[in-house]
């Protein structure tokens, strides 16, 4: 090798050397910018662990709540009608007393008497858990209280009035529970001036009906006069 040669490689040296002087900074910037978005990316990543573990556990809580809210519904259904059947039994305690003070007396007359006490007991028992009966007899029937189990031709009743009650019918509060079943009154006169009033017409009997008939027939005649004979 020429001493040009070793002159022109050592000078090639030099510029490469230079060259990456120049670009040391740029390149170390770079670094420095995917270091830091790389940082970010994983403070993402525990981010996105974090979320998912917490709704894993939210779902897990929501999940023992669902279970604790049936069983506890469950329960009370269960045990809700525990304080009425509490009562009902002292009355049953009474019902049994009074059997058996009759036997042993054999005094009919004493057995009626404990049964209309226990009867009027239950009564006021359920009455004050809002329990009311229907009032039936001589009421206008109405479909949503009554249910008509027979209807009946009468000319002395109201068109339908309730004229005999077979079964009580019963209220919970404000609700029916129960409607009660009737016998119901079918008036035809009623009807029939009901129907003459809505159609704006009045009632006429068979009697004056033919003698307008007749009067208007006569009328007729009296316009024509005689008949004449050839």
């Amino acid at each position: 090798m020429t001493a040009k040669d070793k002159k022109d490689d050592k000078n090639k040296d030099k510029n490469q050397d230079s060259e990456t002087g120049a670009q040391g900074p740029a390149v170390r910037a770079d670094i420095k910018d995917i270091e830091a978005e790389l940082k970010v990316l994983r403070e993402e990543l525990l981010k996105k662990d974090a979320f998912q573990d917490r709704l894993l556990r939210l779902q897990a809580e929501f999940d023992n709540f669902r279970k604790r809210s049936a069983r506890e519904k469950q329960e009370f259904i269960k045990y809700a009608n525990e304080a009425l059947i509490i009562e009902l039994v002292g009355m049953l305690d009474n019902f049994e007393r009074s059997i058996k003070a009759a036997d042993q007396k054999q005094d009919f007359k004493l057995l009626h008497q404990g049964v209309d006490m226990i009867s009027k007991q239950l009564h006021k028992l359920l009455e004050e858990k809002g329990l009311r009966r229907i009032n039936s007899l001589g009421e206008k029937f109405d479909p949503v209280r009554h249910d008509a189990i027979e209807v009946v031709e009468s000319a002395d009743a109201d068109d339908g009035a309730v004229l005999e009650e077979f079964q009580p019918g019963y209220m919970l509060n404000d609700k029916i529970i129960r409607p009660a079943m009737v016998k119901v009154a079918k008036n035809n006169k009623q009807q029939a001036a009901c129907t003459q009033a809505e159609s704006g017409k009045e009632p006429q009997s068979g009697d004056e009906e033919s003698n307008k008939k007749g009067g208007k027939e006569n009328m007729e005649e009296t316009e024509k006069g005689p008949n004449t004979q050839d």
